[in-house]
């Protein structure tokens, strides 16, 4: 996972050393010595997290970072604040200053690695949302006003512990006006997180236990709590649990005993992400309805998803484009009617859907044909969806009356490179969707270097 990475350090020294280390994972690093000179670079640069010193002249990084989670074009980058410092106090006052998480010097490389990939994994769904937030904007719709951060009235359930916990936990929460349940065992835990209303899950580590992280595990597994804020609460020796438990999903964490300050500004800052997260989507939802929605399978229209693939691109992000063409479908429509036609369409949709990331768009691009976007540029990665694609539709036959029909598709597949435009990746794809329609359909295709740079194709959909 490679991502952007602004390292803040009065300390020349410091950046460097945290400069090498990041490199050597793969990760786009740039550097600035002082505060002032960080927000000018989230501004200009945008990266995707921010490490930053807490003790620097001037501008120390509180202050920093109380600024860049002020602005609206900054709040939304992840800091993390690297210190010498290990008073809660300070991280308290680091947390509420928007600060998404602490490392102390030294750092630690599998601690380092471990926390950006957490919050990278995070602020991909927190961009995607954005990036349609934007699209929609461009097309002339209104956001709607963010969602308050009233706390009172929140719930939020605590698994695998005890009741002395729950009470101790519980109680530093109520003062936020937080209602904290006991899960129970997995099966009540299930039970209860399956009829919604939480905000927060807190999951209790306890040795030798191991199956507390099997269930963060599983949560993430869930359609239903794949995005829930999960916070572990761990004691000092567990750090391997708790930076497994971080590789496997969890979002923050608390050691024990537990400072009621600290527990209360995480938990603050979790609930804020995912109000951010929940008024991206409902200003999308009600935006985009009725203006970006193809009537017919419930799909993004063309016109969206061309804006959006455009955004990636100019954003620099990997993406690519998957055309996909129903195979033999004047076939149905002439022997099953057009009715029938439109039922195969809505059913291919939907099963479409249900094998693409919340990261991903798919919409109907006309007649038998659909368009998706994929935010990444790893072939294989592309590959393998596409792949899952063919056999959701191929495996399993579609009943139009009283019969069972058997239906494949094919698909082109285009995987942007520098410069590439929107119109060049979709004729890309067009041109490899026709190779895999002359080979003989059912199968997946990849546009070659040739086919980025060259005219437009004919038209797929005269198959």
């Amino acid at each position: 996972m490679t991502a952007r990475i602004l390292v803040v350090d009065d300390v020349a020294a410091n950046r460097r050393l945290l400069e090498a280390r990041l490199r050597a994972e793969y990760f786009e690093v740039s550097q600035a010595a002082s505060g002032a000179e960080a927000i000018a670079m989230a501004l200009s640069w945008s990266p995707d997290i921010i490490l930053l010193d807490v003790m620097m002249p001037v501008m120390d990084g509180f202050e920093c970072c109380r600024l860049m989670k002020a602005d609206p074009a900054t709040q939304h980058i992840p800091v993390v604040m690297v210190t010498a410092l290990v008073d809660t106090d300070e991280r308290v006052r680091g947390l509420e200053a928007g600060a998404d998480d602490f490392l102390s010097k030294p750092v630690g490389e599998a601690t380092l690695l471990s926390r950006l990939r957490a919050l990278l994994r995070v602020k991909q769904v927190t961009d995607a949302w954005r990036l349609r937030q934007n699209t929609a904007r461009e097309l002339g719709l209104e956001a709607q006003p963010p969602l308050a951060l009233a706390l009172e009235g929140t719930r939020a359930l605590l698994l695998r512990t005890d009741r002395a916990e729950v009470e101790l936990l519980g109680g530093m929460l109520a003062a936020d006006g937080i209602s904290l349940l006991n899960g129970g065992d997995e099966a009540h835990a299930r039970q209860l997180l399956a009829g919604g209303g939480f905000d927060l899950v807190l999951l209790s580590l306890r040795e030798p236990d191991t199956e507390a992280l099997r269930f963060a595990s599983s949560l993430r597994a869930s359609a239903a709590t794949r995005d829930l804020p999960l916070l572990l609460v761990g004691d000092p020796g567990q750090q391997a649990q708790i930076l497994r438990g971080f590789d496997l999903g969890a979002n923050d964490h608390v050691l024990r005993p537990v400072d009621a300050n600290e527990l209360r500004a995480r938990v603050r800052n979790q609930i804020r992400r995912r109000r951010f997260q929940e008024s991206l989507q409902n200003d999308l939802d009600r935006s985009l309805e009725m203006a970006v929605t193809d009537p017919l399978t419930g799909l993004r229209n063309r016109r969206y998803v061309r804006r959006h693939l455009d955004g990636l691109l100019r954003a620099g992000k990997g993406a690519a484009a998957l055309l996909v063409d129903v195979d033999y479908f004047k076939r149905i429509n002439d022997g099953f009617g057009h009715a029938s036609g439109d039922q195969v369409l809505q059913e291919i949709a939907l099963r479409m859907q249900d094998e693409l990331r919340a990261s991903d768009v798919i919409g109907r691009y006309g007649g038998e044909e659909f368009l998706m976007v994929l935010v990444t540029a790893a072939e294989e990665e592309v590959m393998a969806v596409a792949a899952r694609l063919q056999s959701a539709v191929a495996d399993k036959p579609f009943r139009l009356g009283d019969q069972r029909v058997s239906i494949t598709i094919s698909t082109g597949v285009a995987i942007a490179t520098t410069d590439t435009t929107s119109d060049a990746l979709i004729s890309a794809a067009d041109t490899a969707l026709y190779r895999a329609k002359r080979a003989g359909r059912d199968r997946v295709e990849l546009a070659n270097d040739a086919d980025l740079s060259g005219p437009t194709s004919a038209a797929a959909a005269a198959f």
